[in-house]
């Protein structure tokens, strides 16, 4: 099996704090010797777990790299007793251009994995991660938001699985997140994410959808960045109390593919509900209307389920197979 190509600059064996990089080689026309050089910043204080942390798994979601740039600008790490791996920007060239996918070679990194040595170069990052940095980590937590194309109420998720002690040590993580939501979620392609790499090698694992929209909030910040904060201590790395949410928590379930609603039409898209709203079963939820003649009545499309709208398509002209809304059955209110 090749080698991957990446070079780390820092010494993942070392104490303290070190910021470098993780080099790609990548001739290119503008720098025919180049490398995509990714940040990268490890924390490291006696022997206890190591948590990986990571944003930008698509270039277009930010609240994990402000969230994580802002963790990696402290200075003081004597409360920590273990290691902490952050790469702000995993996807660095997706994340350099606002992009959901590479512009490099327009593959999304969180359908890459394993990845491959030899391959593309959203390929070979997703293969070091696999060989590389998942080895090395006990906790993984993967902040995401919807990017431009969707808007999510803001949550901490993690998914059923096979084992369910790991399971539960995943539902362990998420819940102390402590973000206004929490679901089990359930992913339509989920073979190829980081996801499902990172759990079948028995890692605990965190994921979220902290909002959207291309954008970021106080609101969807903030929590991220009490987030990391409470996963870092959940997992006995970082020494402190669970920073508590304040707002009332709600669990939600995503229990089969009727959560999602998506288009079969092109057109002007009507929105019907909002995000947050609670809707039953056979509520009209959008209208799609032809932007190619006038006179034509809208497309109507109706709730398959009762439940919580958890997110919703962002922008106004919807595509065919474009998802429109997402809900998810109501578990419990959980009192803080």
């Amino acid at each position: 099996m090749r080698n991957n190509p990446i070079n780390a600059s820092i010494d993942f064996d070392k104490e303290g704090i070190q910021h470098g990089f993780l080099s790609l080689p990548y001739s290119r026309d503008d720098s025919a010797w180049g490398s995509v050089m990714i940040p990268i910043t490890q924390i490291k204080n006696g022997d206890g777990p190591t948590a990986l942390l990571t944003g930008a798994n698509h270039g277009d979601e930010y609240e994990g790299p402000i969230a994580l740039l802002s963790l990696a600008e402290r200075t003081d790490f004597s409360n920590i007793n273990g290691r902490i791996i952050i790469i702000p920007a995993m996807n660095y060239p997706a994340f350099q251009t606002g992009t959901r996918v590479s512009p490099i070679d327009s593959v999304n990194l969180n359908r890459a994995f394993p990845g491959k040595a030899n391959g593309t170069v959203t390929q070979i990052i997703a293969d070091y991660f696999s060989r590389t940095l998942l080895p090395m980590a006990d906790y993984v937590l993967d902040i995401h938001s919807g990017g431009k194309t969707l808007d999510f109420l803001p949550f901490s998720a993690c998914h059923l699985l096979a084992d369910s002690e790991q399971q539960a040590r995943c539902r362990a993580a998420r819940d102390a997140f402590q973000a206004p939501y929490q679901v089990m979620m359930l992913d339509i392609d989920a073979e190829s994410m980081y996801d499902t790499q990172v759990e079948n090698m028995g890692k605990v694992f965190v994921t979220t959808e902290l909002g959207g929209g291309g954008t970021t909030t106080p609101r969807t910040v903030e929590i991220a960045k009490r987030g990391v904060d409470n996963f870092l201590i959940h997992s006995g790395i970082m020494a402190g109390e669970l920073l508590a949410c304040d707002e009332d928590i709600v669990e939600l379930d995503m229990a089969d593919s009727s959560c999602y609603l998506f288009s079969q039409h092109a057109g002007l898209l009507e929105p019907c509900v909002s995000l947050g709203d609670t809707v039953q079963q056979g509520d009209l939820m959008a209208k799609i209307h032809s932007t190619e003649r006038t006179g034509i009545a809208p497309v109507e499309y109706y709730a398959k389920r009762d439940g919580l709208v958890i997110a919703r398509h962002v922008p106004s002209l919807a595509k065919m197979g474009d998802c429109l809304y997402v809900i998810a059955d109501v578990v419990t209110d959980v009192v803080k």
